[in-house]
């Protein structure tokens, strides 16, 4: 019997954790397989062995695992594959596949252009996106977001997409201001580039707050959420390892 275990970043906010839960519920409405349950790789419970642990517990034999990640970095890279090893040595006869982070896909470029538009103001030659990643020293992260600023940039001809990072890697939020700040943009569309709300979500809105740039429109745009597109992409993933041979 199939199942999927959707794993989620987590969150200390439970806000957070609702809206992943949430959105799996949309999944498993979308999918047409049995066992669906949801883990987290950090900040909340139940953690990625347990999840498994549920999924085998109500007659599992396949495990398809959706990692609920924007990009592929350390979490995707090292700590999911690290708990599915322990996952697959405590229950050997179970075959345990993992799928891809959402990645640059056309898709997502669509979410932040579904974004944006839910804003009143016109997105013309006098605006700008300054497109807000999380962050990690993962080097592929930077490159991911500067290839999803550039597609974006080609599909609205928005004259200028910018971008920053809240944590670990330049340019930082406070220098992605900055800079929009001082441009000649009478329009700022800030979009953050996370899947759901938390803490980063919660410091974007702070730092917006406290400008007192007067002769700037600022309009945040929501975070990327529960939207049909990454249903789509979910039931792509899940079909196409659904079809791959246990073995192969």
């Amino acid at each position: 019997m199939e199942a999927i275990l959707y794993v989620s970043h987590g969150s200390r906010i439970d806000a957070a954790l609702h809206e992943a839960a949430r959105f799996v519920e949309q999944c498993r409405g979308a999918i047409d397989i049995p066992i669906q349950e949801l883990c987290f790789v950090e900040l909340a419970e139940p953690d990625i062995a347990t999840g498994v642990d549920r999924c085998v517990a109500q007659g599992a034999t396949r495990i398809i695992v959706v990692p609920l990640l924007l990009l592929s970095a350390g979490h995707a890279k090292h700590d999911i594959p690290a708990a599915l090893d322990i996952a697959r040595r405590r229950h050997p006869s179970v075959d345990i596949l993992c799928g891809a982070p959402f990645g640059v896909h056309e898709a997502m470029i669509d979410i932040v252009i579904d974004r944006i538009r839910e804003q009143s103001a016109p997105l013309d030659g006098k605006s700008m996106i300054l497109l807000v990643g999380r962050g990690s020293s993962d080097p592929d992260t930077k490159r991911d977001i500067s290839a999803i600023a550039a597609r974006l940039k080609e599909k609205t001809n928005v004259p200028h997409v910018d971008v920053c990072f809240l944590t670990a890697i330049h340019p930082k939020l406070d220098e992605g201001l900055e800079r929009a700040s001082a441009s000649a943009y009478r329009r700022v569309f800030v979009v953050p580039y996370l899947l759901f709300t938390g803490v980063l979500m919660k410091t974007i809105e702070r730092k917006l707050q406290g400008l007192s740039v007067s002769d700037k429109q600022w309009h945040l745009c929501s975070y990327l959420g529960c939207h049909p597109r990454l249903v789509t992409l979910i039931q792509q993933q899940v079909s196409l390892l659904s079809s791959v041979k246990k073995g192969a």
